[in-house]
């Protein structure tokens, strides 16, 4: 089971760090089909092996020369409240759902209807918008959808980078998992000053972060060496095979 787990963090984080993923959408649905742990560790183990992803990652590709624009500043920002905002959605949402069966399934639905518009980004209008309320507004519903949902958001921020900034997919892809870095902080540290980590068995953890650090230094890599359009297939590819491990996850839910 430990191979199990470090080879999904490796691999999740890799793809994460590459073309913005951020790794977490990857590893939410697999532990959950896994099914060894409940809806909060699960969202505890992706959080924290995502943001050492986003950490090594980030500080990559600013060594290589990547500056956050004013756009993905404000975003940033904005994602720092919004992780926060979606942590304590998630405590409310637990309290609702006491049969966790049923809570993995409606993450699921959800994760499904987000990653099929993000699979059809290319066919919806793009924009440029400037209004810095706006891109604050878009960073907080980021962070929060990410915190609220475990995943980091990679996905979901790509495909909004490109269709209301219009960024090149390789710039998306670098500015989600700056993004990502701070939504999981901030979602991180309200744990931390509120129940703590010791409430979660998190004997798998140490692996998944080596994973997650290598599979940042790996993508990182990857992402200057590989095109656009090379970057943008492994992008559909992904989101195609991970929107079916969910719906697998909705079924097993629900029967």
């Amino acid at each position: 089971m430990f191979f199990i787990y470090f080879i999904t963090a490796i691999c999740a984080t890799t793809l994460g760090s590459l073309a913005g993923l951020g790794g977490g959408v990857i590893i939410k649905p697999v532990l959950d089909a896994l099914g060894d742990y409940n809806l909060s560790t699960v969202g505890v183990l992706s959080s924290v092996t995502v943001f050492s992803m986003a950490l090594v990652a980030t500080i990559k590709q600013f060594k290589s020369g990547f500056k956050a624009d004013f756009n993905t500043i404000i975003l940033a920002i904005g994602s720092i409240l919004g992780g926060g905002i979606g942590k304590k959605s998630f405590d409310i949402f637990l309290t609702l759902f006491k049969n966790e069966s049923f809570g993995k399934g409606i993450q699921a639905l959800i994760l499904i209807v987000l990653l099929s518009l993000v699979l059809f980004k290319d066919y919806l209008p793009k924009y440029k918008i400037k209004n810095i309320f706006i891109i604050f507004l878009v960073g907080l519903s980021l962070g929060g959808i990410a915190s609220f949902l475990g995943i980091g958001g990679g996905p979901i921020n790509v495909a909004i980078l490109i269709m209301l900034f219009s960024f090149p997919t390789r710039n998306a892809a670098i500015s989600s998992v700056f993004i990502i870095l701070l939504s999981q902080f901030s979602k991180l540290f309200l744990i931390s000053i509120g129940t703590g980590f010791s409430i979660y068995n998190l004997e798998m953890l140490p692996l998944m972060v080596i994973g997650g650090i290598l599979g940042g230094l790996i993508g990182a890599k990857l992402n200057h060496r590989l095109s656009n359009e090379y970057i943008e297939k492994i992008f559909n590819i992904s989101i195609i095979l991970i929107i079916l491990l969910n719906i697998f996850n909705v079924y097993k839910a629900f029967n």
